[in-house]
């Protein structure tokens, strides 16, 4: 199982570790860390250092109830920064995270290797057209409504099963856009209740039916912290217990906040799995 990045073929036999770098003043938990150039530069260093495949650049909140953000300032915010790490960090494989197909492009061309869509298509009409120009990976993300609507939305009679049927969907409109690479995110908080979260977790593995790599985001969300009845801060040590679980159940990528623990847990995985 092997995803092409910029020329560069990723082997997801062994799972890799995607690092969230959020370049926006309010994510719910590194929100407005990661403003100016030097803490920008030295926390990639960071997870590169620490093993991170890839770093996920979001400059538009997808929190619940998030402030909207105009496509300007999206490019805005995303792109000195794309370019600033390729300049630094030539051979680090970028994820631009957005939903809009003008802030993909401008990304890939500045820079990015991987489209990292919350609404996979949804919220875009031409975000497929531009991922198949470029023949990029595309994460495709469950999710219903918008950042701001989506926790009006958690309506579900079989809520795997249809997810399975929108993935099944997404999945068969990419490829007619001739898109090879394609990758599928449960969007744990997205559109869906705490309740709704575990279910979706427990039955996680019937998602590798899809035969997509799996790319599981539970990094200090509130499924975690609201369990323990804790907060973001603390709830590195949940999404540790949440990312091991995940990887028994097939993930193929950790999209994680913390890149260290994230990649000892993997390698103390694979140690079960020779």
């Amino acid at each position: 199982m092997t995803i092409n990045c910029k020329g560069q073929l990723i082997d997801l036999i062994t799972p890799k570790v995607m690092g969230v770098l959020n370049v926006t003043p309010n994510s719910f938990f590194d929100g407005g860390k990661y403003q100016d150039q030097s803490a920008i530069l030295s926390q990639v260093e960071k997870m590169l250092k620490d093993g991170a495949t890839f770093i996920d650049i979001g400059a538009y909140s997808s929190k619940p109830n998030a402030e909207y953000v105009s496509e300007q300032e999206e490019v805005q915010r995303m792109i000195p920064v794309v370019e600033m790490i390729t300049k630094e960090f030539p051979t680090a494989l970028l994820s631009i995270d957005t939903f809009r197909s003008e802030v993909a492009r401008v990304g890939i061309e500045s820079g990015g290797a991987i489209i990292n869509d919350i609404s996979a298509g949804h919220l875009d009409a031409k975000m497929m057209e531009i991922v198949a120009r470029y023949n990029v990976p595309y994460i495709m993300m469950h999710m219903k409504g918008t950042p701001q609507s989506m926790q009006s939305l958690t309506q579900y009679d079989d809520i795997v099963k249809e997810m399975l049927l929108y993935f099944s969907e997404r999945v068969h409109l990419a490829r007619s856009y001739g898109i090879n690479d394609l990758i599928a995110d449960p969007g744990f908080g997205f559109a869906k209740t705490l309740e709704q979260n575990f279910e979706v977790f427990q039955k996680l593995e019937l998602f590798n039916m899809l035969n997509l790599p799996l790319l599981v985001g539970v990094s200090r969300k509130s499924m975690i912290y609201k369990t323990l009845e804790n907060n973001p801060e603390e709830a590195l040590n949940g999404t540790t217990v949440l990312n091991t679980l995940a990887l028994t159940k097939g993930a193929k990528i950790l999209r994680v906040h913390d890149v260290k623990e994230a990649v000892e847990t993997i390698k103390l995985w694979n140690k079960f799995n020779l």
